[in-house]
């Protein structure tokens, strides 16, 4: 049977529909979610909002990292960049399943903002694809270290009793490092001053409003 091509409107519709799975929609995770076998632990309603601030957190860390993978695939120069972009970003649907799902089940909801991030993140995916796969997969190492760093902030910070939340970051946390070492394998290249620190900046507006909104 012989494959076909996808043409630019292919892409454009199918990033379409990636994006309003991952703003408004209900993604389905590949992986079961590491929370499901860990029991829930009693928390007070300051603990439980709590909970749901940082997870909302790293729900709306998910939706960007959707909306970067599939616009630096957008622009991606190989095949091969492509690709591995969009593997990754397989799999950081199921982080985005995950999160959604334990928000829920903290009797809490995804930031209201989420169609905001999503849009300024598939541009900044976008700009970085322009420029080269190595710039674009540098961009990538980038995300993914400082990703990596807030998650180990948020197992800190979580309720001591909330063992399904940390969980799932611990196995998100896994997964980050990963994706971090295959991007810098495949050719990707350190960013250049001051990108890395626009980039905590962003990251650190990003966090305070979600945690609330």
């Amino acid at each position: 049977m012989p494959v076909r091509t996808l043409s630019p409107l292919d892409r454009l519709l199918a990033g379409v529909e990636r994006a309003m799975e991952a703003v408004a929609g209900s993604p389905e995770a590949a992986r079961p979610s590491p929370g499901d076998t860990v029991p829930e632990a009693p928390m007070s309603e300051l603990e439980r909002r709590h909970a749901a601030g940082l997870m909302r957190i790293n729900h709306v860390g998910e939706v960007c990292a959707q909306a970067l993978y599939v616009g630096q695939a957008a622009l991606a120069r190989t095949d091969e960049t492509r690709a591995h972009l969009m593997h990754a970003a397989r799999e950081e649907t199921d982080h985005l399943a995950w999160c959604a799902e334990r928000l829920s089940q903290l009797d809490s909801r995804p930031s209201l903002l989420n169609p905001l991030w999503y849009a300024g993140s598939y541009a900044i995916g976008v700009a970085a694809a322009a420029i080269g796969d190595p710039i674009s997969l540098g961009f990538v190492v980038e995300t993914e270290r400082q990703v990596e760093a807030h998650l180990a902030e948020h197992l800190t910070r979580l309720p001591p009793q909330d063992e399904r939340s940390r969980a799932i970051l611990a196995r998100m946390q896994e997964d980050e490092v990963r994706h971090a070492d295959a991007a810098q394998a495949r050719g990707g290249i350190a960013l250049p001053w001051p990108l890395p620190r626009l980039m905590q900046a962003a990251s650190a507006v990003m966090k305070t409003v979600a945690y609330r909104i």
